[in-house]
């Protein structure tokens, strides 16, 4: 009885192996650029689920239909597609997580409050209006923490100059304040040796696609403007 499941279960994954790799040889002739994370059979008879650059999909075996959308557990009302999403999000953060220490912190401008002994990273955009809630309503009532902030101009093409010339002026803190908060423009050339391009390849690197997002001690991250309750339970240590 044994062996006959075993051989039944072996011609079951065997089968499915076949239909996925089928379906995997549909997609690349129908979209030769498409890059494929992975197909897998869902628990819907019939229905595969394609992960493309990371978005997910769902086909019929044939592909001959393709779903764009969220999918459903109506029982429970379980977003399905939401569920999985957020699962292939922690996978691929989880891969490029590193030690705090390890990111070119010497690439931020460094502010210190009160006793600056608690740490954080801050990718920033200084065209974002979502960082501009953030430093006024969390950052302007902060203490006891040093911040490391990156210029991250992923916004708009405008950032970039901007960033450069933020880093560039005599004092580079000021001059974010003066911006994010008045629009007052930089006097300083951005053509000073800046890391405004290096930072923006090791955010990309680093799967940073929204400002702000924010880096901590203990190696974990987050986005969005967090209040100050949020931003403090983050960083005080679990005692």
């Amino acid at each position: 009885m044994y062996k006959c499941l075993m051989l039944f279960l072996i011609c079951v994954m065997g089968s499915a192996n076949a239909d996925e790799t089928a379906l995997e040889d549909q997609i690349r002739d129908r979209f030769p650029s498409a890059s494929i994370d992975s197909i897998s059979e869902t628990e819907i008879m019939g229905l595969y689920e394609i992960v493309i650059s990371g978005a997910i999909y769902y086909v019929d075996a044939d592909f001959t239909y393709l779903f764009d959308g969220n999918l459903i557990e109506l029982t429970s009302m379980r977003n399905v597609t939401s569920e999985r999403a957020s699962e292939i999000e922690r996978a691929e953060l989880q891969k490029v997580a590193i030690p705090f220490h390890e990111l070119p912190l010497e690439m931020a401008i460094k502010r210190v409050y009160g006793t600056g002994e608690r740490e954080f990273a801050y990718f920033a955009d200084p065209n974002c209006g979502y960082c501009r809630k953030f430093d006024k309503e969390t950052l302007g009532n902060i203490s006891d923490a040093t911040l490391y902030l990156f210029l991250y101009p992923v916004i708009t093409e405008q950032s970039i100059p901007i960033s450069k010339s933020i880093w560039c002026s005599a004092d580079a803190s000021v001059a974010w304040d003066d911006y994010i908060f008045d629009g007052v423009v930089p006097g300083a050339q951005g053509d000073c040796d800046n890391p405004i391009d290096q930072v923006l390849v090791f955010g990309k690197k680093m799967s940073v696609r929204a400002t702000p997002t924010l880096f901590f001690s203990d190696g974990s991250r987050a986005s969005g403007a967090l209040s100050l309750e949020q931003l403090e339970a983050r960083l005080t240590p679990v005692q």
